[in-house]
């Protein structure tokens, strides 16, 4: 790996954060799988990922700067409004 790749790719709390919600966001079919360009849903598994990111908002309360915890509170209720859209959908489509 390059000096130029290495800092392209810093280790931080928000990029770990968004590694998840980009995991959870591929569960619920909103964005392609990047290898094979392809959506598909799998819920549990974006359950996970979205419990593992409240999980991890919980245990770092009081220690994330304001960004950070901005960043967390964001993410996790986009997620979980659109998990709720996807179940709601997938219900409704199954009716």
């Amino acid at each position: 790996m390059t000096e130029k790749n290495h800092q392209a790719l810093e280790a931080s709390f928000v990029t770990l954060a968004m590694s998840v919600a980009s995991s959870a966001l591929m569960s619920l079919g909103l964005v392609p799988d990047p290898q094979t360009n392809k959506s598909k849903v799998n819920i549990e598994l974006a359950r996970f990922n979205i419990d593992l990111l409240d999980m991890l908002e919980k245990k770092t309360k009081g220690n994330l700067v304001k960004e950070e915890q901005d960043f967390m509170t964001q993410v996790l209720a986009d997620l979980k409004y659109k998990f709720v859209e996807v179940t709601s959908h997938d219900k409704t489509q199954k009716s």
